[in-house]
């Protein structure tokens, strides 16, 4: 039975996720990256495609809550006869990856079922699993195919039957049971293997000194900190690379075909993330990731990619697997992504704004990233013109996307920033003139006179939640007309039971088919337009209605079906919780607040 996406919580080790159902069920974990394999891929498909249960046997009510500020998940049931308590956790710990579980009986009895079901390649390739025993001489049981190795150790295993390995035991009050699932390249033997306890407690302390760091004091604190604490987990800890989400295919429409892989790193969406860290006072975390996109970039602008692997790598082939049912029956499910080789205009503006916001927060720029930074000003000021595909990646044709053509008007605005304010070399008199160029530009062919509003793109008269950000990025002031008139119509166009959808899908514009659920960025892109048209009360109703959205533990996918009254898209989605962070923030600037060090969440460099 599929579970609800809301249902889900997520673990991590900052170089991997695995989302853990109510019920007890790790349903989806790629091995050992982000981007990797799933071995665990039921999430997709069925329990055949592999996942690990460790949950109650027959009815339970189920409560869970994460640790503190980490995400150490407690889980627990209680049935007629007792409760049980799982503690659940992914510890740090380089080159492997754990999944940590501990089963505590708080009262009673408790009937537990183990189900352990390892199916690597995304749930279509059988390892051959054998038993054996650690370097401690303690009995696991192994699985191994191809490059992969995971082992399942415990105080009680579980036997093989039918292709997978069950079992079904009693726990009672004050006994405590341990497991771990162990991932290590096949070709090495296993690692000795983690203390529970200490591990809980370890996870606690690092992740909470961490989450200590942020600055922000203003309203939805507790909403801001776990949005942060969710764009640190899907940051990289070793290359620095930021994914937008910790899952593939999970579908946009329940049923249909908008089922896209967001295990990559945009850049848009990393730049996004990293404005967002900064304005809570993280600047570690803006050297880390400015140095991946250095390495990501290369040499030549012409190679540059809107998306890459969580290395840096680009070939992001993308392509379907039948073997898998899909989420809710939701088919195909893809991995891969081809909007890689796309282009879009704005996403340079975005890469412009998170460092020109870096500089001003006091972070050291080396000489080789400037000089990359000028060469891809000087290839955008010779190719802006080209019409492309926009921020939502449209499969169809290529278009004059007004919101690209703003993100151009930011990119040369932050470079003349960069050589007017810090000094850095750089022909800003040629830049300036771009800049007004592509004003003027905006401003005629990207503006519905009739309307009075900033239309989609130069040859439509449809609206898109993109021209939310036109007062966000500083191109025009939240109470100027045109922006009014452009908020009036999104809201007119896009308003879905009081949230809003990117564009009219009806229109045609994507190339696909079908319709998908209201985009919650956009929603707190409207948070952001009401406040800074002096609208606070309409700010602060759609706030409050925003974050009533996330699960139980504090989680926002990428959709929300309202009329089902549930979550869609891929989950957690790094998009939605940086919006929250920006809403929060100019919420706070507006009604008299500061962000961290006066910076201004507008990004204005």
């Amino acid at each position: 039975m599929t579970l609800p996406i809301e249902d889900y919580a997520v673990l991590g080790d900052t170089r991997t996720v695995a989302l853990v159902g109510r019920n007890g069920s790790v349903d989806w974990l790629c091995l050992p990256r982000f981007d990797s394999h799933a071995a665990f891929a039921a999430l997709l498909g069925d329990s055949r495609n592999g996942r690990w249960l460790l949950g109650p046997v027959g009815a339970a009510t189920t409560t869970r809550r994460y640790l503190g500020d980490s995400f150490v998940l407690e889980t627990t049931h209680r049935t007629e006869s007792g409760t049980v308590k799982v503690t659940d956790l992914m510890p740090v710990a380089g080159d492997r990856a754990d999944v940590i579980r501990r089963v505590e009986g708080i009262t009673g009895t408790v009937r537990m079922r183990h189900e352990w079901v390892v199916r690597f390649e995304y749930g279509k390739v059988r390892p051959w699993v054998a038993r054996s025993e650690d370097a401690d001489g303690r009995p696991m049981v192994v699985a191994a195919a191809g490059p992969d190795k995971l082992a399942l150790r415990g105080t009680r295993l579980p036997k093989a039957q039918g292709g997978k390995h069950l079992d079904e035991f009693d726990v009672r009050a004050g006994e405590t049971l341990q497991f771990t699932a162990t991932w290590v390249p096949s070709h090495l033997p296993v690692p000795g293997r983690h203390d529970a306890e200490e591990q809980i407690a370890e996870s606690q302390r690092s992740t909470q000194h961490w989450a200590a760091q942020c600055q922000y004091e203003g309203p939805y604190r507790d909403e801001v900190l776990r949005s942060v604490l969710v764009l640190h987990l899907l940051t990289h800890g070793g290359t620095g690379g930021i994914v937008a989400a910790a899952t593939t295919s999970l579908p946009e429409e329940f049923g249909g075909e908008r089922n896209w892989d967001y295990r990559y790193c945009w850049l848009r969406d990393a730049s996004l993330t990293l404005q967002a860290l900064l304005l809570c006072g993280y600047h570690q975390e803006a050297v880390l990731w400015r140095d991946w996109l250095m390495r990501a970039l290369g040499g030549d602008p012409e190679d540059m990619q809107i998306m890459y692997a969580v290395d840096g790598a680009r070939d992001l082939f993308e392509r379907e697997l039948d073997h898998l049912s899909g989420y809710a029956g939701s088919r195909p499910v893809r991995i891969g992504n081809g909007a890689a080789t796309q282009l879009q205009t704005d996403v340079l503006g975005e890469v412009m704004a998170a460092l020109s916001l870096a500089r001003r927060e006091g972070v050291e720029v080396p000489s080789a990233a400037w000089s990359k930074q000028r060469v891809l000003i000087d290839h955008l000021a010779a190719n802006w013109e080209t019409a492309d595909h926009g921020m939502w990646e449209m499969r169809g044709p290529e278009h004059k996307f007004t919101h690209s053509r703003v993100m151009v008007w930011v990119a040369f605005d932050r470079a003349i920033k960069a050589v007017e304010r810090h000094g850095l070399p750089g022909d800003a008199d040629r830049w300036r003139g771009i800049r007004d160029k592509v004003r003027a530009e905006v401003l005629d062919r990207g503006f519905n006179r009739s309307r009075g509003c900033f239309r989609q793109h130069y040859d439509t008269d449809e609206v898109d939640a993109s021209l939310l950000l036109i007062p966000v990025v500083g191109f025009l002031p939240g109470d100027d007309p045109r922006v009014l008139g452009t908020v009036a119509a999104v809201e007119q166009d896009l308003m879905r039971d009081g949230l809003l959808m990117r564009y009219r899908t009806s229109a045609g514009i994507d190339g696909l088919k079908g319709d998908e659920n209201p985009f919650l960025a956009c929603s707190f892109w409207l948070v952001m337009a009401y406040a800074l048209a002096g609208r606070g009360e309409d700010a602060r109703v759609l706030m409050d209605r925003l974050v009533s959205l996330a699960n139980d533990v504090g989680l926002l996918s990428e959709e929300y079906d309202p009329a089902g009254g549930r979550m869609a898209g891929n989950f957690p989605q790094a998009f939605s919780h940086l919006a929250l962070i920006h809403a929060a923030i100019v919420l706070n600037q507006t009604e008299g607040g500061e962000a961290p060090g006066g910076a201004s969440s507008r990004a204005s460099g």
